[in-house]
């Protein structure tokens, strides 16, 4: 994993990125050589095309990223890859038609991007079946020493093995005959040196997973492996950029306080982000507006009862307010009083509010509780007020969510389908604490772009 700007990124994904990127470019630069010489024209100085070719490069890259295409799905299926590269390149010429429009003066040619789009699918659907035939996924994955035998070492072990896995088990070392849940680990008795053993094993990082904390880790022979060369990391940080979350099993009230993050955005963070709120607030709302007035006629002439659903949420710091939604369910979905949580084909969704919850329009009015300050654009979803206080009895460190404003899309939104149990809301929690801990623009950013794959995909939709 590599980290940029306090995120965590899986290094094949980057790598391969970069790479496609560079072939993305490339291919304008061929499409705009072989549209000259189709007319007969001198090409001239592909430098002075650079600045064009980049801005191509680097919308088809945005577009691919906000589709999906980068997602660990698409690198193991060839069907999948191949139908969002395609759905990315028809949204790739509809973003770059919009600029064009907008930007007359930006000297690219519209053959060329018909052109650069069909060469872009070709050469990147081909790059990715060559890295999935010849070079294979898992040689991307790096190899670790397990210190622990125990059901921390063997969830760790389970980990490694999952098809999504950035990283394998090239060996497990027990440190007690009482605590052995894998049959074939080593006996630290048995290892004269961890040192020889990772580099007998090529091993490229040694995580401690132990059960019992006190005094049982082999302080010595791990600072020798340390000071050897190779990283040592414990399970609750190695689990967190490995998967993006951070994991509620291992970690400690130690593990929260001493480790980095948890110290909240700059000022100049949280001012940008706020100014970043506001604008796209006003915007939104002026260019979605006939999106708004049909939802609102659409579901006022469907449906008795009111055009919008106002139900209190807990905001930052708990403060309560009142979240606006189009309504989707019919107008006594809880006559009882009684709150509920939503269910796959809810039957008292009406059918309007289905397609309002499939397209993601019935969020559009939230757009308000950002302008108002109440609700960001990028945060952890905001619960109902009895629905926290059963949670925070239940999950630990679930109130902790609310030290951020809460967002109508999120890092929780975007890796864990839609849920509605207590299980499903503690492992929506470990996502909302990695972006708590680990808040940056560029984070909120990537999230804002990825979350055109959930409204494409119909990822998580109730």
């Amino acid at each position: 994993m590599i980290r940029l700007f306090n995120h965590y990124l899986p290094r094949p994904l980057l790598i391969l990125g970069l790479v496609e990127i560079v072939l993305i470019y490339l291919s304008a630069q061929a499409a705009w050589l072989f549209r000259a010489q189709q007319i007969g024209m001198d090409p001239g100085s592909i430098a002075e095309q650079a600045p064009q070719f980049a801005l191509y490069s680097l919308t088809v890259y945005l577009v691919m990223l906000g589709i999906g295409a980068y997602q660990m799905d698409c690198f193991r299926s060839l069907r999948m890859a191949m139908s969002r590269l395609a759905v990315a390149m028809l949204v790739s010429i509809t973003a770059i038609s919009v600029i064009l429009f907008f930007f007359p003066d930006v000297d690219l040619w519209r053959s060329v991007v018909l052109y650069a789009i069909a060469l872009t699918f070709v050469v990147i659907f081909a790059w990715r079946v060559l890295m999935s035939r010849i070079v294979k996924w898992k040689s991307f994955r790096f190899r670790v020493l397990i210190i622990g035998a125990g059901q921390r070492g063997a969830r760790l072990a389970r980990a490694a093995q999952a098809p999504d896995s950035n990283f394998t088990a090239a060996g497990v070392v027990r440190l007690t005959d009482t605590s052995n849940a894998i049959d074939d680990a080593m006996a630290i008795d048995s290892v004269p040196s961890l040192v020889d053993l990772c580099e007998q094993l090529r091993i490229d990082e040694v995580v401690l997973a132990l059960d019992e904390r006190r005094g049982a880790a082999p302080s010595e022979k791990l600072l020798e492996v340390k000071l050897a060369g190779f990283p040592v990391s414990e399970i609750s940080s190695f689990l967190e950029r490995q998967t993006g979350r951070v994991d509620l099993r291992s970690i400690s009230p130690s593990w929260l306080i001493y480790s980095d993050g948890f110290l909240g955005a700059e000022p100049l963070a949280i001012m940008f982000k706020r100014l970043f709120d506001i604008t796209a607030s006003l915007i939104l709302l002026l260019l979605a507006s006939p999106i708004l007035i049909v939802a609102a006629l659409a579901v006022k002439l469907t449906s008795p009862g009111d055009i919008f659903y106002r139900q209190e949420r807990v905001g930052q710091f708990g403060k309560t307010f009142n979240v606006v939604k189009f309504r989707s369910m019919v107008a006594d979905a809880e006559k009882d009083g009684k709150a509920q949580w939503a269910k796959s084909g809810d039957p008292r969704v009406t059918p309007v509010g289905r397609i309002l919850r499939a397209s993601r329009i019935d969020e559009i009015p939230q757009i308000y509780n950002v302008l108002t300050g109440d609700m960001s654009f990028v945060g952890p979803r905001p619960e109902r007020p009895v629905f926290v206080e059963e949670l925070a009895a239940e999950i630990p460190y679930y109130r902790e969510r609310h030290i951020v404003k809460p967002g109508i899309t999120g890092w929780a939104q975007l890796n864990y389908p839609y849920g509605a149990s207590v299980m499903d809301a503690r492992h929506k929690l470990e996502y909302d604490l990695y972006y708590i801990k680990n808040y940056s623009l560029f984070l909120d950013l990537l999230i804002l772009i990825q979350t055109v794959r959930v409204v494409v995909w119909q990822d998580g939709v109730r």
